[in-house]
């Protein structure tokens, strides 16, 4: 077996086996927890930036095995891929971290840290798959270790939201698999990026290839939490606050839209797929997605689900950027995979910090936080004013790309769309930052848990700075060799040509 290979299989069971053996830790074993979570972080990274600058080089990574006959479990590494797993892989650690001073003194946290490991491994099973089959099977596999993190807490509402998730999943699951079965029996077993097969089928077959790319989108889009499937999402936050950064950020809606971006560019091909008519349809649903959660979101108090309403708006200008033909809104698609993830991680971790230190869970309860906890509440304004699209920040970048690209593909519609949402970004942003920063403080908060000379746990505090200073470096430097923007401009002069 190469080392290309060995490379990848190691970033699959550098958190599976981290997992594996957390699951049978006692609860008071806390130091070794923590050293093996954040070892197994550590050297996912590690594998992950040898990958990153394998594939820059041009070097082959692949590995393949046969299960049953005509069927490969098979892994694999692009450009498109390499962007995901080294999102996911980075914000995993930082996440981690946080997890780690977040449960510090919680119950069942084996458990928690077990399943959280699975959860990982199998977002990293999405991003290296190099077939339908694979792709599959991580899909399925990201769904089944989510849900103990969901209902972690054990609570009738955490209990709820739980089984409403898993309905959600496991009914797109099912028509996924349907999707799946129905295009490996007209085209066989095809691997990514395999786009001949397409082009040959389109003749005779193009009823069939457009129906199945809807039930591929319908299968893929709850996850992404695309409207009209996306009402397990509001319903998740229930969840601890670093399960919110895991589903928002790091693996499962981030994972919805990844999938999207792979059938369009690496399975059917943009092109083909414009030519199929498909692109439309998707660019429609990925709009009133945006305005509909953007609108949702400003009448919410309950700052967790004013944030997963913002999610289910912003995770579909990955989705718009997909459906319009061209470049330059490829990259705002693509880059905003990143810039969402890191500015929505950010958001998340804030929220975590005013719980857990203040007991504040609504938008209501903000007045003059920012004095009691200025460093977190900068974080939170550097990833808030980033959502509106204020430059130089990272979402800045993706919402330019995405609005040059569309009045550059003739759909300067999209550009009113962008600006409304940008306008209801600021709707429901600014008065949480007015709150915090400019209202007078209570007397009393709701709760407040000493932590000493620090505002809340330093590896709380760690977290949402590293992070917003990720927001502001992918907007102030975006331009650099080593900025988000450079890959991901790689991977559209690949797709359309230099």
């Amino acid at each position: 077996m190469s080392i290309h290979a060995l490379t990848l299989l190691g970033i699959l069971f550098s958190s599976f086996l981290t997992g594996l053996v957390i699951f049978f830790l006692k609860e008071e074993s806390h130091r070794l927890r923590t050293w093996l979570n954040m070892l197994g972080a550590g050297l996912k990274l590690v594998l992950v930036a040898a990958l990153l600058w394998g594939v820059h080089e041009g070097k082959d990574y692949s590995w393949s095995f046969e299960f049953l006959p005509g069927l490969q479990l098979a892994l694999g590494a692009d450009a498109n891929s390499v962007l995901f797993v080294t999102l996911s892989t980075v914000l995993w650690f930082w996440t981690t971290l946080y997890a780690v001073g977040y449960l510090e003194d919680s119950p069942h946290r084996s458990r928690f840290f077990g399943f959280f490991s699975l959860c990982v491994t199998a977002t990293t099973g999405i991003a290296l798959s190099a077939n339908l089959i694979t792709f599959l099977i991580f899909y399925e596999l990201l769904t089944v270790s989510t849900y103990p993190l969901v209902v972690h807490r054990g609570t009738p509402d955490a209990l709820r939201g739980g089984r409403i998730y898993l309905t959600y999943t496991l009914i797109g699951g099912t028509v996924l698999l349907l999707a799946v079965a129905w295009f490996s029996r007209l085209a066989g077993p095809v691997a990514f990026k395999e786009r001949g097969v397409i082009e040959a089928l389109m003749a005779t077959h193009r009823g069939e290839l457009q129906l199945l790319f809807f039930l591929f989108v319908l299968g893929i889009g709850v996850k992404a939490a695309i409207v009209p499937l996306h009402g397990w999402l509001p319903k998740a936050m229930v969840a601890p606050a670093p399960v919110s950064s895991l589903l928002h950020a790091v693996a499962v809606v981030k994972a919805g839209a990844f999938g999207i971006v792979r059938i369009v560019y690496d399975l059917y091909g943009v092109e083909n797929a414009a030519k199929l008519g498909l692109l439309p349809p998707l660019a429609v649903a990925a709009s009133v997605t945006i305005i509909y959660g953007s609108v949702r979101a400003v009448f919410q108090d309950e700052l967790k689900k004013r944030l997963a309403y913002s999610t289910v708006s912003q995770v579909s200008y990955i989705v718009l950027g997909t459906a319009i033909l061209g470049p330059l809104a490829t990259i705002g698609g693509l880059v905003h995979l990143v810039h969402q993830g890191i500015m929505k991680i950010t958001l998340f971790f804030g929220a975590g910090n005013y719980a857990e230190t203040l007991g504040i869970h609504r938008v209501s309860e903000m007045n003059g936080v920012g004095r009691r906890m200025p460093l977190t509440t900068a974080a939170f304004t550097v990833a808030a004013l980033g959502m509106i699209g204020v430059p130089p920040l990272a979402g800045y970048v993706s919402k330019w790309y995405l609005k040059k690209g569309a009045i550059t593909a003739g759909d300067e519609w999209v550009a009113l769309v962008l600006a409304g949402s940008s306008l209801l970004n600021a709707a429901y942003f600014l008065p949480i930052l007015y709150r915090a920063w400019f209202l007078a403080p209570p007397k009393t908060w709701p709760r407040e848990h000493p932590f000493g000379k620090w505002e809340t746990h330093w590896m709380l505090l760690a977290a949402p700075l590293v992070t917003a200073a990720l927001v502001v470096w992918a907007g102030v430097f975006a331009e650099s060799s080593f900025s988000p923007l450079a890959w991901v401009k790689l991977i559209a002069a690949r797709e359309y040509g230099p």
